[in-house]
């Protein structure tokens, strides 16, 4: 979730860093928690000024709403407490400085779980595979009470599956284009109806897949939903012409032509990946 409310000015790093170790700090003093990591854009050096300060906090029983409250209202000029969009979190900004910051609470059953299902079942998702294991494995620890996440980081340092890899790439690759369900041809549709609200749901769901594919590809973890054509840019077998097929497909207006040029431009680079890259059965 973005940060909101007053703008500051851009932190230095050692003042976002005092302040998430402060926070991790009183954390740990919280007898459920076993470990505080930070996590995000600031733990792997591409933060900005509009980055905030990811926190996961990790526990066996849940953190005691009332202990968390405790904390962070009489420092917060806003906050939101409990929320359960997505995960258990609670957000807010920073009174004194303006800095928002993001904590996530995680059990460590469903923590090593995450791990279980891409290094040792090899499950894929549609999208985003392989995100979790990358906020692991980048995540910065700032308060590890036993040991435990050190190991759990340990575990998430080994080589990619070869296995996950294709379990991915067959997962996500006919979502894009040549079968009923394609995304492709879901985009064309909904162009060619005018729905312009199904048009950018299924762009999104196309990108996302594409993504998961192309990192599966290069044995990359995927890292998240920002900066993506930045990360996907750098790594060592890309599309040609993938960031301007990109823009072009954003930037189709609806038009179904032009959707279907950018959706096969960019599936007919993916493909010339996939050939070159070796995937052993």
């Amino acid at each position: 979730m973005a940060g909101r409310g007053t703008e500051h000015p851009p932190r230095k790093d050692d003042e976002t860093d005092a302040l998430a170790s402060a926070l991790a700090a009183a954390f740990g003093a919280m007898p459920e928690v076993v470990a505080v990591a930070l996590g995000g854009s600031r733990a792997t050096g591409t933060a900005d000024a509009t980055s905030d300060i990811d926190l996961y906090v990790y526990s066996d029983t849940e953190v005691p709403v009332a202990g968390r409250t405790a904390l962070i209202a009489p420092r917060s000029s806003r906050r939101e407490i409990d929320n359960r969009f997505w995960e258990t979190g609670d957000e807010w900004t920073e009174a004194a400085s303006g800095l928002h910051v993001d904590v996530m609470y995680r059990t460590r059953v469903w923590t090593e779980e995450q791990l279980d299902r891409v290094l040792d079942r090899h499950e894929p998702q549609i999208g985003y595979s392989t995100c979790i294991w990358h906020n692991i494995a980048t995540a910065r620890p700032l308060f590890d009470r036993t040991g435990w996440f050190a190991t759990l980081q340990d575990r998430a340092g080994q080589p990619y599956p070869d296995a996950l890899a294709r379990a991915i790439v067959a997962r996500n690759r006919p979502l894009l284009s040549g079968s009923f369900s394609a995304f492709r041809d879901q985009m064309i549709k909904a162009a060619t109806r005018g729905d312009r609200v199904s048009v950018n749901h299924r762009t999104a769901a196309f990108l996302a897949s594409y993504f998961d594919v192309l990192f599966a590809a290069n044995r990359a973890l995927h890292p998240g939903e920002k900066r993506l054509v930045d990360a996907a840019a750098a790594l060592p077998r890309v599309p040609a012409g993938m960031a301007n097929h990109i823009q072009e497909l954003l930037a189709a207006d609806g038009s179904p032509a032009r959707i279907a040029a950018c959706a096969d431009a960019l599936c007919s680079g993916l493909d010339t990946v996939l050939a070159g890259t070796t995937l052993p059965a």
